[in-house]
């Protein structure tokens, strides 16, 4: 194994995006070999890594056409990390100069949102990191090798982008690479932190850095009510990402922010009633001749996006100055009982409440087809019992889609 990190670095030196023959030597070690003798470890890797067999994932890539200036190696759990740019993994990155290789626990760089897959900014990916050091503090107490910082000395933004995803990393140098043993002690090693990760994420109600999971979860519904086809394994799991919510997680996260709503308003003198069973908003208010309209938010997110309905936006810009809206936000969720729990949170007010038109993001449309006017005309012609005469135009609407 270290003979074939070794020839990886030593042909990084010749890295160029044409399909040389330095560069099909590469891919043949990167795609194929290093996959191959990993492979023969699978049973162990899957134990370390705390997966059934057939769900370790071990792959490499060097780039589809254009060869990439950074080639990787990674292992992974393939519910948690369906593909290379999404979840947390285990992976071989080498420098681009061929003077070091990386054992690093990385992260995919962007997200799913139903239809595409968006970029993860840096502050993200930064806010993931952050989030998931903590929990391995004890394991990474008996490896003070261990690297917070990865130097790959990329010149291509792809390459640039591994640096801020990286958790913790074991650097081997070309002219120091330990012998095969050692390697795969290495990465089981790095396997039981990722296990570690996988399993905080999975009681996770939100990871700093990811997508509101109401926000998230309206995008995928918007993208499969619109006909969106899936891109497969690109579509990130709910156990391995943590995104979405279950009906009851999302009532107990509701209950809570109203119930935090309401003693805000009670404590400040007003009259609260709860009329979201049969409004477009969430609690009624009163105060002497004082009246407010309030919408209550609650997430498990940092509350810098939440989902408004058309209606709520209709209502409020009605109500607009007598409203509020209500965002509790850092919502803790005990998914551990049978019943989850919400408890804590930030609770922010807003009030008067100004909806600006670029403040909303549009999720989906609603689109009005030809055939829509088509049917208003049959409808009138057929009450005044005229025949419905057909047209090229006519035909021509009928065989177009959006």
């Amino acid at each position: 194994m270290d003979d074939l990190l070794g020839k990886v670095l030593d042909l990084q030196r010749a890295w160029t995006a044409s399909n040389t023959d330095e560069m099909q030597r590469r891919g043949l070690h990167i795609r194929q070999e290093l996959p191959d003798l990993l492979r023969d470890y699978s049973s162990r890797f899957a134990d370390a890594l705390g997966v059934p067999l057939d769900q370790l994932g071990v792959e490499g890539r060097d780039g589809t056409g254009l060869k990439t200036e950074i080639p990787w190696v990674r292992v992974f759990g393939r519910e948690q990390s369906p593909s290379a740019t999404t979840g947390w993994y285990v992976v071989y990155l080498f420098s681009a100069g061929g003077d070091r290789v990386y054992l690093s626990l990385n992260q995919g760089t962007t997200v799913w949102n139903g239809g595409e897959f968006k970029a993860r900014k840096v502050e993200d990916l930064r806010a993931r990191v952050g989030w998931a050091r903590p929990f391995l503090a004890e394991q990474r107490a008996a490896r003070p090798d261990l690297l917070e910082e990865i130097r790959l000395d990329a010149r291509t933004q792809l390459g640039r982008g591994y640096g801020p995803g990286n958790v913790v990393a074991i650097e081997y140098s070309r002219t120091a690479l330990p012998p095969q043993h050692v390697l795969i002690a290495d990465l089981m090693y790095m396997l039981g932190l990722l296990r570690t990760v996988y399993e905080a994420e999975r009681l996770a109600p939100h990871v700093p850095g990811d997508p509101a999971p109401e926000v998230l979860e309206a995008e995928q519904n918007a993208a499969v009510v619109a006909g969106r086809r899936s891109r497969g394994a690109g579509r990130p799991a709910r156990s391995g990402q943590g995104f979405h919510l279950t009906p009851a997680e999302r009532r107990a996260i509701e209950r809570h922010s109203v119930a935090m709503a309401t003693a805000f308003f009670k404590a400040q003198g007003w009259s609260v009633k709860d009329v979201g069973d049969r409004e477009s908003f969430d609690l009624l208010l009163k105060r002497g001749e004082e009246r407010l309209h309030a919408e209550v938010k609650g997430t498990t997110s940092a509350g810098h996006d939440v989902i408004l309905t058309r209606a709520e936006v209709e209502k409020q810009r009605r109500y607009y100055p007598d409203n509020a809206l209500v965002v509790v936000h850092s919502i803790a969720l005990d998914r551990a009982a049978d019943e989850p729990v919400a408890s804590g949170g930030v609770l922010h007010c807003t009030s008067p409440w100004e909806i600006r038109d670029e403040d909303l993001t549009v999720i989906s449309y609603a689109y009005r087809t030809a055939l829509h006017n088509e049917a208003q005309e049959r409808d009138v012609q057929a009450a005044i019992n005229i025949p419905v005469q057909g047209s090229s135009h006519d035909e021509q609407n009928q065989t177009t889609t959006m």
